[in-house]
């Protein structure tokens, strides 16, 4: 599995032009059924996704490029994977 933490890198104004954009493309990605959450920070500083395994870490940075956020340079991505071992078994379809 995969934690995205998005920074904003860019004033919350130009972050706000896009936002119908990203939520868009993040829902698209929550249909696919790739992302299982996502939500900005508290304070909003950026956001968190929460991706399914099935995908290497190389096709996930390849898939975020097409994020809004990403495709019109608003924030940067760091990309943390991770084996949930421990885990819900709400959570054993995405793991």
């Amino acid at each position: 599995m995969f934690v995205v933490t998005i920074t904003y890198t860019q004033p919350i104004e130009a972050i706000e032009a896009r936002t119908v954009e990203h939520r868009a493309w993040v829902d698209q990605q929550v249909a696919d059924g790739l992302i299982i959450a996502a939500g900005p920070m508290v304070p909003r500083t950026g956001g968190i996704l929460i991706v399914r395994s099935g995908v290497t870490k190389d096709e996930l940075e390849t898939l975020l490029k097409a994020d809004p956020f990403q495709v019109h340079g608003l924030a940067d991505y760091a990309v943390t994977e991770f084996n949930a071992g421990k885990r819900n078994a709400a959570l054993e379809p995405f793991v």
